[in-house]
This record gives structure tokens, C-alpha cells and sequence, in this order.
């Protein structure tokens, strides 16, 4: 993404209404609440896991080491 797309919203860029379908979030509202939600994607395209905008880049390194090993298998 190289420009302000909407998140939420009638106008909501077709990647977000995707991958807040598919991880919709807390209590499965679906609405991107801040801007640093955090998705992480599989190399087949799916969305893995949704992180909530407190959670830090590197908290989640484990997961994306999980995944990295999960797409060799």
C-alpha cells in the first residue's frame, strides 16, 4: 500500500474488508480500531493471526518464524 486507503467504512479498501472477514478481531467486530492493527499474512496469501495495536513488532516474531517454517513444509 503506497497511499491513505479507508480501513473501515462503506469505502473500506477491498484488502481490509478481506482480512478483517477473515480475523475479525475482538469479540468479531471487525473494525480496525487504530492504526496499528498488525495482520500477519502466510505466503499463500491467507491471513494468520490479527494483533492488536498495543502488541510490539517484535512480540510477534516467534509467530512469523512459525509461519516461515510451516510454508517449507
Amino acid at each position: 500500500m503506497f497511499a491513505k486507503v479507508d480501513v473501515n467504512g462503506n469505502d473500506a479498501h477491498p484488502l481490509f474488508r478481506f482480512l478483517k472477514k477473515e480475523r475479525p478481531g475482538f469479540l468479531g467486530s471487525g473494525i480496525i480500531k487504530w492504526n496499528f492493527t498488525k495482520f500477519l499474512i502466510g505466503r499463500n496469501g491467507e491471513p494468520i493471526k490479527r494483533y492488536a495495536p498495543t502488541v510490539k513488532p517484535e512480540d510477534i516474531q516467534d509467530d512469523i518464524n512459525d509461519a516461515l517454517a510451516a510454508a517449507r513444509d
